[in-house]
């Protein structure tokens, strides 16, 4: 943690990124995924955009800060932390619970938003407002089996199997908030086309049906529409010549914000509509509140794009994985996923093979969140810009 002092005026502006990274198979990679390295144009490494891209911005620009001698009205905060892919000791989730102090802030800039590019041409900056919660649920069959030579009606696999197929065949009913709305409403002017009036469709009080039909095609549209329920993992089955016993299956859940997730295992229950299947919920969901449009933020967003790269849109946006962010708003600090780094929306190599960042979008990044902290920490009148 690094703390550059403000005039104290306003409160705090934290800077967040978390240092740890998923797991990388030499074999998978073309080059060693633990090596940095540039080649043609392009940082390579794991982690490289996810999230030590960022890390690295924050601690350059904050020497940079300090070198220039910057007086902020508020005290910029730089936290680096831990286990925000996985693991038991999740950094910020530590913090907030013996040290909120540290980091208690107005607001937080953290990672979840990207800048957008489409053929070489950048097309829209993204901020992330808010992210689904993560919540998975077992759903369990037992029964007394018997000899493979026998056949039974009430086989665990083929119950299963038809829960499964009843949870194919819905979807949660559509459930926009301010972010997901804007989202579709600006997205709505940079598509073209048929995704283009659909995007529009969507924002109206009565929207045309057959418009949701074509958008949910699309699984990152229908992915912030709805909450989503997919089975990701199962298991069953204790011999080739025996009938199964107990059938398990893991169900994913990705939650609106807002929406309980004890009401989508009671969904999960009518959908499956088989009083012998047991539900069960096998994490306590992170609940998290959207933060909200506030100009004080979007202001400075919107000022620094257009003046980066003129004509740009800023869209909201919400993750449908999961950031740390999320711990920030249950206690109460709005925070917000900007980067200002430009990447193909068709080529996101985070926790893939070669993941990658471009070195000149590493430095426009750089730039850009440069501008943004001290815009946020030099108190200026700014409006709305819709």
């Amino acid at each position: 943690m690094a703390r550059l002092k403000g005039s104290g005026k306003r409160k705090p502006l934290l800077l967040l990124a978390h240092l740890d990274v998923v797991e990388a198979p030499r074999v998978d990679w073309t080059t060693d995924p633990f090596k940095f390295e540039e080649i043609d144009g392009y940082y390579y490494a794991r982690g490289s955009s996810d999230d030590k891209a960022m890390g690295s911005i924050f601690v350059a620009n904050m020497i940079r800060m300090k070198k220039e001698k910057f007086m902020p009205d508020r005290d910029i905060i730089l936290a680096l932390t831990a286990d925000e892919e996985g693991g038991d000791h999740n950094g910020v989730d530590w913090l907030l619970k013996n040290h909120k102090e540290l980091i208690d802030a107005e607001y937080a800039l953290n990672e979840g938003g990207r800048g957008q590019e489409k053929d070489g041409k950048k097309i829209l900056n993204q901020v992330q407002l808010s992210e689904k919660v993560f919540n998975s649920f077992t759903l369990e069959v037992v029964n007394k089996g018997g000899h493979s030579s026998q056949p039974r009606k009430d086989n665990a696999i083929y119950t299963m199997a038809r829960a499964l197929e009843n949870l194919d065949n819905f979807d949660f009913p559509v459930n926009l908030n301010e972010g997901t709305r804007v989202y579709f409403e600006r997205s709505s002017k940079i598509e073209t086309g048929q995704l283009a009036a659909d995007m529009a469709e969507m924002v109206k009080p009565n929207y045309n049906p057959e418009a949701l039909k074509r958008l949910s095609v699309y699984p990152n549209y229908n992915a912030l529409l709805r909450t989503t329920c997919v089975a990701t993992m199962i298991s069953g089955g204790h011999a080739e010549n025996a009938l199964p016993q107990d059938v398990t299956t893991n169900i994913n859940c990705r939650i609106l914000p807002g929406e309980d997730p004890e009401m989508i295992r009671q969904t999960l229950i009518k959908v499956i509509d088989n009083p012998i299947i047991t539900v069960t919920s096998k994490n306590k969901a992170k609940i998290s509140p959207p933060s909200g449009m506030n100009p004080d933020v979007f202001g400075p967003i919107e000022k620094v794009t257009q003046k980066m790269w003129p004509g740009v849109p800023v869209v909201p946006t919400m993750s449908t994985g999961a950031t740390d962010g999320a711990y920030l708003r249950v206690a109460g600090i709005p925070t917000y996923g900007v980067s200002g780094i430009f990447g193909d929306a068709s080529d996101s190599r985070a926790h893939g093979k070669d993941e990658r960042i471009g070195v000149k979008s590493y430095y426009d990044g750089q730039e850009f969140l440069y501008q943004l902290v001290k815009e946020m920490s030099q108190k200026t009148s700014v409006k709305r810009n819709d």
